[in-house]
């Protein structure tokens, strides 16, 4: 650094620098800059340059001003209209700013100049290397200065030349460019310019990446676009104006207006893409276009809104069935729930009754009831498992399984779905769709339940799900361990003739284009149809006779014999024929050897005759009618306890050995099996033993031991309301069933005896006369 000091008119500038040796044209507007410059050309044309720290300041101050710049040569300067000077300025050295001198027309400085000391050392030749190296591959990188740049720096021997060549082809910003003029000395200069080349080429790195990736991303966009527009010409010139890309343009068209979750974009965009290089013509087009529309007619995000009503839910039961309060109080607990919370999960019901009870036509209530669709999968006889879980798209004619194809016709994910007789499926090799059915309607598993064909998790849980069966026996463990059973019991003569009145015989008449002034049925004719014409635990064979009813009223009147008719219990016979069923207690009288019990069936309860013949023998036991491994250990049984009583009951001791004991089940051809006839071949066999008669207005069901306790039974109402149908007045039952009483109908329980027993000897007591 000179010691004396030199005074030099001022120019500041804003937003802008000038780095010794370095060439710049600079516009100068403001008074007191034109009136410095006229001063510096008029003096010596030297001039002194700084930057100011706030270019939006007009009138700078010491204060505003960097105190280090550059002392310039004005090379050339031209007047311009409006007053603006343009001057060509070359920087000479540094400078520092030491006194300030403001007149009021321009500022006057003191400076103090500073000259370049080169050190001439190994580390400075090499530190002036690897700064020349880094500007040189900036240079490459950014070409943003021509390359002669480089031929021009590299011929420069000063180093502290060179650094300030190369800061001023930088575009920094202000303040990283007066930082670097503000380093005197000349290794720290180039240090400091080093890491600044440095950092530059990372981000011209980082720059080149992005702007390779957005170039890309657009070329394949520009050359979808141009290659589709090829396609679709070519289509024209065929003749087949749409063709796929017509299709195409579809689905992504339909994947605008609509929501799909995120797979499902993303998995139909794969498909179409396989589809645009099959080409309309390809085998797999169709194949592909079929599991394209597929996706897209699958209701992914479409609900539809439950009506919470529960007064108006419950009108809509109670108007469609009449009975089943157990069902319906359910249904109406779901709807109680469902206000209370949000996403809880629906419950999987299961109706388990005899055939005609009405299970089916419920769930279409209840789908009616809570204003949701309905759908219905029949699983009777279903043996492969991608009935239920779907084919492999691998397969030809590959399509979703019975759930998801169901839920696509309703167009909803949360519909009434009834899988209706679930009991009667089977297993072969082609799988076991029962175990199928565990993710179907397993709560924790069937938010994503997976169809072959789909591929995607599809959310079922929404479902209100409800399933049917006859048999609960027949239902596999696993299954009925994520259900819910509600048991849907045989209907009374009551219950018959109020559904007869209220929806068979208007659906009859309707059916069979009649009105009920075509027709007049009189008192006590639906009442005869019940217990002459039908036995059953529902009421699809009354509808049945009914509808026959109805046809052969349908004929007289279309052969102009009448224009109305009305039926009797006189004429019913003339009408339908004979009768088809006659009671017990029209044909039967108190015998030896025949006792009443009574049995549980898929279709409802039903007495069960029982005979017994002795007659010198050898001591066989000699069982007849089909019987189970049950009924049989069930003989046995009661032959054993009879044995234990031989003193009692005043057999013979070598009963057992001198006589056959024949017992004969009627109706050989209908299997019979279960754990209930127990006291009831044991009565008959001490009737015929004894020589006592047995009641007939009995009937009896329950389970022996050789000791002679009573085991309770299952099915009681069945079983008793097919007794009071045969006009039994007294029923004999376990002791441990007494609470099972309550569950059958009032108007039965008051016209029937229930006498409850625990030991054999009891059931004798009151089953035998004396």
């Amino acid at each position: 650094m000179k010691n004396e000091l030199r005074r030099l008119p001022l120019l500041p500038l804003r937003g802008m620098m000038v780095f010794p040796y370095m060439m710049v044209h600079l516009d100068a507007g403001r008074e007191q800059s034109v009136a410095a410059l006229e001063q510096a050309m008029l003096d010596d044309k030297v001039i002194m340059l700084t930057a100011q720290k706030d270019a939006d300041i007009e009138k700078p101050g010491f204060e505003d001003l960097y105190s280090v710049g550059t002392v310039a040569e004005i090379k050339h300067l031209v007047k311009m209209p409006g007053g603006t000077v343009r001057v060509l300025v070359e920087g000479l050295y540094r400078a520092q700013i030491v006194n300030c001198y403001d007149d009021g027309e321009f500022i006057d400085v003191d400076v103090h100049e500073y000259e370049d000391v080169t050190e001439q050392s190994l580390e400075m030749e090499a530190l002036v290397r690897v700064v020349v190296h880094e500007f040189e591959q900036w240079v490459k990188t950014s070409r943003k200065i021509p390359a002669d740049a480089i031929v021009s720096v590299s011929i420069i021997s000063d180093a502290g030349r060179l650094a300030d060549m190369i800061a001023g082809h930088l575009n920094l910003k202000l303040e990283e460019r007066q930082e670097l003029l503000e380093c005197i000395d000349i290794k720290t200069r180039l240090e400091r310019l080093y890491g600044v080349l440095k950092r530059e080429r990372e981000i011209l790195d980082i720059e080149k990446k992005v702007s390779g990736r957005v170039r890309k991303q657009i070329e394949k966009v520009q050359k979808e676009y141009y290659l589709r527009e090829k396609v679709k010409a070519i289509h024209n010139e065929l003749g087949d104006k749409d063709g796929v890309q017509g299709d195409i343009e579809g689905y992504r068209k339909r994947m605008r207006a609509e929501k799909y979750p995120e797979d499902v974009v993303k998995t139909v965009n794969k498909e179409i893409t396989r589809l645009e290089r099959a080409g309309n013509m390809s085998q797999e087009a169709s194949v592909i276009t079929t599991y394209i529309e597929t996706l897209l007619d699958m209701p992914w995000n479409k609900t539809t809104e439950d009506n919470k009503d529960i007064k108006k839910a419950a009108e809509v039961l109670d108007k469609d069935h009449y009975g089943l309060e157990k069902v319906k109080e359910r249904i109406l607990e779901y709807l109680a729930v469902r206000q209370l919370t949000s996403g809880q999960n629906a419950p999987i019901m299961c109706l388990v009754g005899p055939p005609g009870v009405g299970k089916t036509s419920l769930a279409s209530s209840v789908a009616r009831a809570l204003g949701r669709k309905f759908v219905r999968a029949s699983l009777g006889g279903v043996r492969d498992e991608a009935e239920i879980r779907g084919h492999r798209r691998t397969y030809v004619g590959a399509m979703p399984g019975r759930i998801l194809a169901a839920l696509k016709k309703s167009g909803t994910k949360n519909p009434v779905f009834l899988l209706d007789e679930v009991d009667k499926m089977a297993a072969d090799y082609k799988g076991d769709p029962t175990s199928a059915l565990l993710e179907v309607l397993d709560p924790a598993q069937n938010n994503t339940f997976s169809d072959h064909y789909v591929e995607l998790p599809f959310d079922l849980s929404q479902v209100l799900w409800i399933v049917t069966a006859n048999n609960l026996a027949e239902i596999p463990g696993p299954l009925r361990d994520r259900i819910e059973i509600i048991t849907l019991s045989s209907y009374t003569e009551q219950e018959k003739l109020e559904i007869a009145k209220r929806y068979l015989v208007p659906r009859q008449h309707v059916a069979n284009g009649l009105t009920s002034k075509n027709l007049r049925i009189g008192a006590g004719v639906i009442q005869r149809l019940i217990t002459d014409y039908t036995r059953e635990a529902g009421v699809r064979e009354l509808e049945r006779v009914i509808g026959q009813l109805c046809r052969k009223v349908a004929k007289k009147l279309v052969e102009g014999e009448v224009d109305s008719v009305k039926v009797t219990t006189k004429n019913l016979v003339d009408i339908l024929g004979k009768i088809k069923y006659h009671h017990t207690k029209e044909k039967h009288k108190p015998e030896i050897g025949l006792c009443i019990g009574m049995a549980w069936t898929q279709v409802g309860g039903d007495i069960l005759p029982t005979e017994v013949n002795v007659f010198p023998g050898k001591g066989h036991l000699i069982l007849t009618g089909k019987l189970g491994d049950v009924m049989k250990e069930s003989a046995q049984a009661a032959l054993s306890y009879i044995r234990s009583r031989q003193k009692k009951l005043k057999l013979s001791p070598k009963f057992y050995e001198e006589n056959d004991i024949h017992i004969h089940f009627p109706e050989g051809a209908v299997p019979k099996d279960g754990p209930s006839a127990g006291i009831t071949m044991a009565t008959a066999m001490v009737s015929a033993l004894t020589g006592r008669k047995v009641r007939s207005d009995v009937a009896m069901t329950g389970e022996i031991t050789i000791r002679g306790r009573v085991l309770a039974i299952g099915g009681l109402k069945e079983k008793v309301l097919a007794a009071y149908r045969e006009g039994i007045k007294t029923i004999i039952l376990p002791e441990d069933n007494r609470r099972d009483i309550e569950e059958i109908p009032e108007n039965v329980r008051e016209k029937l005896e229930f006498i409850p027993v625990d030991h054999v000897d009891k059931v004798l007591e009151n089953a035998l006369l004396k």
